[in-house]
């Protein structure tokens, strides 16, 4: 299986007509935030494979429109935007998609308050949230996850060493217990192509996305 993952770079090599020629062999795209939802809607039209998204701490002007907390949600009219985009946002869900258990966490560390940051207590019990469907897998698909796709990058790998940029502490946790094959996760731009973006951890390869990588799982 390949996947291609995206995050927060429009990246010319995907925004181009010869998308679908280029990445015809593309099973499922995964996208780790800050990029504008017509972005992944051009992606997922090309190529007519699955696009499963977080979204970052910018480009978040559209976020209130998949909360399940929007006023909307009780006049049958949640997550619009899903129909208009076609990408489908995983954040705090756990699901099954192209043989894949994908679990989504997004947003940044808590920096200036803005938009889709949080403090690494409020990250642990997003984590928590997730449980009962790990579990669930674990006991009917014989594993927790295949893959946790965030926006931030764990403690210690990949991140900096300003707030903003910070790695949160339980994805270590997460990776240990849960042992996922993949964390998927953006925010951390690359601007020297040389710099590391794969990583080790445990049964993890911790992979950071921006602006585009594929994951050939055969490998």
């Amino acid at each position: 299986m390949k996947i291609l993952c995206v995050s927060d770079q429009i990246d010319p090599l995907i925004y181009t007509n010869s998308l679908k020629e280029r990445y015809a062999d593309v099973d499922i795209v995964l996208s780790a935030g800050d990029l504008p939802l017509d972005y992944l809607d051009f992606i997922m039209s090309t190529l007519n494979k699955p696009v499963l998204f977080v979204f970052g701490n910018h480009h978040t002007d559209k976020i209130s429109n998949y909360r399940r907390d929007d006023p909307y949600e009780n006049k049958g009219m949640y997550n619009l935007e899903h129909y208009q985009y076609g990408a489908d946002y995983v954040e705090s869900r756990v699901v099954y998609e192209e043989g894949l258990i994908i679990a989504g966490l997004g947003g940044s560390m808590k920096y200036n308050n803005g938009e889709n940051q949080f403090t690494n207590f409020q990250m642990k019990l997003r984590i928590l949230k997730l449980l009962p469907a790990l579990l669930f897998n674990r006991l009917f698909r014989g594993r927790y996850i295949d893959i946790l796709l965030t926006h931030a990058s764990p403690l210690g790998i990949h991140d900096r060493k300003d707030l903003c940029h910070k790695g949160f502490k339980d994805f270590l946790w997460f990776m240990r217990v849960f042992k996922p094959k993949y964390l998927i996760h953006g925010h951390i731009h690359l601007y020297d192509y040389s710099e590391i973006r794969t990583s080790k951890y445990r049964d993890t390869l911790v992979v950071n996305a921006f602006s585009h990588y594929i994951i050939d799982t055969g490998e």
